[in-house]
């Protein structure tokens, strides 16, 4: 659609413009970093260890902007001291041997990433 101004209506039209881009990719972007959380999350759960259960059941994640920016934290609201123990193994009590860990979040992590990276370079492309 092409428009024609005077001098004195471009920046007003240049800020329309980037308003009618801004706000679909926004609200994507946002709609997007809630999805990738919960899968996130719902994959570390299936694949953490199961003992009792507590552990496993335990994960969450928020969503919060900071700076203009979007973060996602997954965190363990249960057992958040287990999370590096069991992910990465420990020594055993008095020094004996050690307990191999159970990679369940760094797998996620990763997987998660380069997915959200990819979508958000969609929605960029699609503007919205």
């Amino acid at each position: 659609m092409s428009k024609t101004v005077s001098i004195d209506q471009l920046a007003d039209e240049i800020v329309n413009s980037v308003q009618d881009y801004t706000e679909p990719v926004k609200d994507a972007i946002e709609k997007e970093t809630r999805s990738t959380a919960r899968k996130m999350k719902r994959e570390i759960k299936s694949n953490s260890p199961k003992e009792t259960g507590e552990y496993a059941n335990g994960w969450s994640y928020s969503t919060s902007k900071k700076y203009g920016k979007i973060v996602i934290t997954v965190y363990n609201k249960d057992k958040p001291q287990l999370t590096h123990l069991l992910e990465n193994g420990h020594a055993i009590d008095g020094g004996t041997g050690r307990v191999e860990g159970i990679p369940h979040i760094g797998p996620a992590e990763k997987k998660y990433i380069a997915e959200y990276q990819r979508n958000i370079n969609k929605i960029l492309e699609n503007g919205g």
